[in-house]
């Protein structure tokens, strides 16, 4: 089996948040990364404590979101450098992994 390099980027959102579309357009029309997944959670919190969850005022607009993606570190890293300052610190998270070439 042949594997590649790849380097994983996972990005913490809620849906209210103004980056989603945004992001997703400059990963899918500008930066045509190799895959990219959006997951939808029920509840969760970030660093304000703040539970995100299912009640009704959170169903609308505030429920989190992860935004994932992958490519080549080559390709990854001038991606990470345009899109970093859109979120705060703490925001992303990125690791190396391996995928089937």
């Amino acid at each position: 089996m042949n594997r590649r390099e790849v380097t994983v980027v996972r990005i913490y959102l809620t849906e209210g948040d103004r980056f989603l579309e945004p992001l997703l357009e400059q990963l899918h029309d500008r930066e045509e990364v190799m895959g990219v997944t959006v997951f939808r959670g029920t509840s969760g919190f970030g660093r304000s404590g703040r539970m995100h969850g299912e009640s009704l005022p959170d169903l609308a607009f505030d429920l989190p979101l992860t935004v994932e993606f992958f490519d080549l570190p080559e390709r990854a890293d001038p991606v990470l450098d345009r899109i970093a300052e859109w979120f705060e610190p703490g925001h992303l998270v990125v690791w190396s992994a391996f995928t089937n070439a």
